[in-house]
């Protein structure tokens, strides 16, 4: 018969018991099972083996985690690795993404204790002013993505071309980043984040580059045809937050996990698994002091939701400022954002490899979707390095609206 028995650690033990005596040396065991009338088969050993299997396997998954047990980021990744979702180098470099994560999340709250607000006096390739913590994040990135031993090019939106890591010129993966997202947000101490996304290079490439030089040679043009990828051949993307709470958010192509850094540990703890996206939302976030420069589709969308619906309650208005901040919050309640082209701003404010492609990456693995009001977001392949684009993103059903205002 089939018995269970309370092991000290309190799992579960399973064992087969017989009444009958031992065996002899000559007798067969299974010979001795078939003698026995009220034995089991062979066969009926196997399947009963294989239910129980089944068996525990569900009682496994029931069961409560201990307030003690919890799952963080190397771990969760190991796993993966052990399950042939991703590949060990891989594994190092998400690692080494989540380390600078940490040490721009610590520098983020200490900055007005260390003078760390305020503009840094430069201006990026975008024309935009630095701030000093862009600057400081974007080396923290580098540094780190460069210690893990697993990147051959890194591209970041504060860098005016990609810079390849001579000393990991043999990895295998392309790096493109936006170190602080949000960063007007810095001196108010408002929300903020850190946006990545992660190819396999179509070939690799090394750039000396020298500031002198305003021509980029054959090897950097090689460089840039390997960063400016569509977003449909990432492999991983994500974001960390950083607001009340630390989250380190990641998809490796089967899904969308949140971590959240616990302060007590110093660990990115799993507390969101296998997010799902509501399928619509009353949420909606436009920059509206740009209303009068949109075109009269979209203005008669944004004041459809600005009507009482069904429940007497139009669509609630909500814009932080920081597109990490935006989706986080969509991620988990639904809804939609847009930062539509203008008539300032042809192509929309936001880049394309480094903010739109690796969101709409996420928002897609949670069964949302992202276009640019034409064309999904993941299928327009860069034709340059910083390229700007419109971007609409959110929940399926409140994106099906909006392209029948579009169309």
């Amino acid at each position: 018969m089939i018995k269970s028995v309370l092991s000290p650690s309190s799992h579960t033990l399973f064992s087969l018991s017989s009444p009958t005596p031992p065996l002899s040396s000559h007798s067969h065991p299974l010979r001795h099972i078939h003698r026995n009338p009220h034995s089991l088969t062979v066969n009926s050993i196997g399947i009963r083996c294989e239910a129980l299997k089944s068996a525990v396997s569900e009682i496994k998954k029931k069961q409560r985690k201990s307030a003690f047990q919890i799952e963080n980021l190397t771990t969760w990744l190991l796993n993966q690795e052990q399950a042939g979702e991703i590949d060990a180098e891989l594994t190092i470099v998400l690692s080494s993404i989540s380390l600078a994560c940490k040490q721009i999340a610590s520098l983020l709250q200490r900055s007005s204790i260390v003078n760390l607000t305020g503009a840094h006096g430069t201006v990026n390739v975008q024309g935009e002013d630095q701030k000093k913590l862009d600057v400081i994040s974007n080396e923290v990135f580098c540094n780190c993505l460069r210690s893990s031993g697993r990147t051959g090019i890194i591209a970041s939106e504060e860098e005016d071309i990609p810079v390849a890591v001579e000393e990991t010129y043999s990895g295998n993966y392309t790096v493109v980043f936006d170190p602080i997202d949000g960063s007007a947000n810095i001196d108010t101490s408002l929300t903020t984040g850190s946006i990545f996304g992660i190819y396999g290079p179509d070939e690799q490439c090394l750039v000396d580059y020298d500031e002198d030089d305003s021509t980029l040679d054959q090897a950097k043009e090689k460089c840039i045809v390997s960063v400016c990828q569509a977003g449909t051949n990432l492999l991983a993307a994500g974001y960390c937050l950083y607001s009340s709470a630390v989250v380190f958010t990641i998809s490796i192509g089967n899904g969308v996990s949140a971590f959240t850094l616990d302060p007590a540990y110093g660990e990115f703890v799993l507390t969101h698994e296998d997010i799902k996206i509501p399928k619509s939302g009353k949420i909606y976030s436009f920059n509206e002091g740009n209303y009068d420069l949109w075109d009269e589709k979209l203005k008669k969308y944004l004041d459809h939701l600005r009507q009482p619906g069904a429940n007497g309650k139009p669509y609630s208005g909500r814009y932080i400022g920081c597109l990490v901040g935006e989706i986080h919050r969509m991620l988990l309640y639904g809804g939609i954002y847009g930062n539509p082209n203008n008539k300032n701003s042809k192509n929309g404010n936001l880049r394309l490899l480094y903010e739109c492609a690796p969101m709409s990456y996420l928002i897609e693995q949670a069964g949302g979707k992202a276009t640019d009001g034409h064309q999904r977001i993941l299928e327009i392949k860069p034709e340059q390095i910083h390229q700007r684009t419109p971007i609409f993103i959110g929940s399926p059903d409140e994106m099906d609206k909006l392209e029948k205002y579009l169309a």
